[in-house]
């Protein structure tokens, strides 16, 4: 999309679906909501009593070890579990981005799976000092993990409206179960106007480290990146996208206070409540390139939106 032309934006009353629907090919990984492993059709009742089946998310839980030491077991959809594993280590200080993977090794019979290093690796103390986060499912965060935000440099990139309007409108397109079946968070690696990585999970933490670990073993810099999230501007989302070295944060949902300080500490650009025509910024503004006419962006579509999420200004999911 450039320059705000009314064709960079699909119209929802465009004949033509598959075109619609090309940019899918730009995609590196995206969900498959029809994968079978991830969800289940449960029969209930609705409202006025009338018998319903609905698609469900699946749950399993994934013990992780690195090298001879077990480190957790997290719960998880199951998709890219090797990418969840280094993505989580990288996150939480435990692999160091110069450190030699020799080896990922999955067991889905047992689901575990084990991250070999070069370098010999003990953790026993610092497992002992965990801190909640906010963030949904088994999120924890080490103490010393603050450390990355005094020592932020973020890469002078920019975030230019015209791509905020497009991503946000290409990803509320894309076949996901966070459309089909809610109870679930996104996270969308993208480039420019380009969403190139898309990872759902039960847990937002979860879905951010299966980026993280998709990043490092693919060699992707972050300089040029924006990173996109369906949940809260949390302390752990600001944290972990600046470990990562993007320096932008795009969430449809709202914030927190502790979320946007660190932001501002560590000068990540953190955009939220980016839904249809609106987004607010509350840190790294300087970044903004106002270059999208907002005549030519549509709100967001009913159909389109997350199963459950209120239209309310301001509301999050």
């Amino acid at each position: 999309m450039v320059n705000g032309h009314p064709d960079s934006l699909a119209s929802p009353s465009r004949a033509d679906e598959s075109e619609d629907l090309a940019f899918l090919a730009d995609y590196l990984v995206r969900p498959d909501p029809l994968d079978p492993r991830l969800g289940i059709i449960v029969a209930g009742i609705d409202q006025g009593g009338v018998p319903v089946e609905t698609r469900v998310v699946t749950e399993r839980a994934l013990t992780l070890y690195l090298n001879a030491q077990e480190i957790v077991t997290m719960m998880t959809i199951g998709d890219h579990p090797q990418h969840l594993a280094v993505g989580y280590l990288l996150n939480q200080n435990m692999l160091k981005p110069d450190d030699v993977v020799t080896d990922v090794d999955y067991d889905a019979e047992l689901d575990v799976v084990v991250v070999r290093t070069e370098r010999k690796t003990n953790y026993e103390d610092k497992l002992r000092k965990r801190t909640l986060t906010s963030g949904c499912a088994q999120g924890t965060a080490f103490g010393d993990l603050m450390d990355v935000i005094d020592e932020a440099r973020l890469p002078h990139a920019e975030l230019r409206t015209s791509w905020l309007y497009a991503l946000t409108h290409k990803i509320n397109r894309t076949p996901s179960l966070y459309l089909a079946a809610g109870a679930i968070h996104g996270c969308v690696l993208c480039e420019r106007d380009r969403p190139l990585v898309y990872m759902e999970d039960v847990g937002r933490h979860n879905a951010v480290d299966k980026v993280a670990g998709y990043m490092h073993r693919h060699g992707i810099d972050p300089a040029d990146k924006i990173f996109y999230t369906t949940g809260r501007l949390t302390s752990e989302m600001v944290i972990k996208t600046v470990r990562m070295g993007i320096p932008v944060l795009v969430s449809r949902s709202g914030f927190t206070a502790w979320g946007v300080e660190l932001a501002r500490k560590a000068g990540l650009t953190l955009v939220g409540r980016a839904r249809g025509k609106r987004f607010i910024v509350l840190s790294g503004a300087e970044r903004i390139v106002f270059d999208q006419d907002l005549a030519y962006v549509a709100e967001e579509s009913a159909k389109h939106r997350r199963k459950g999420a209120s239209d309310k200004e301001g509301a999050d999911d």
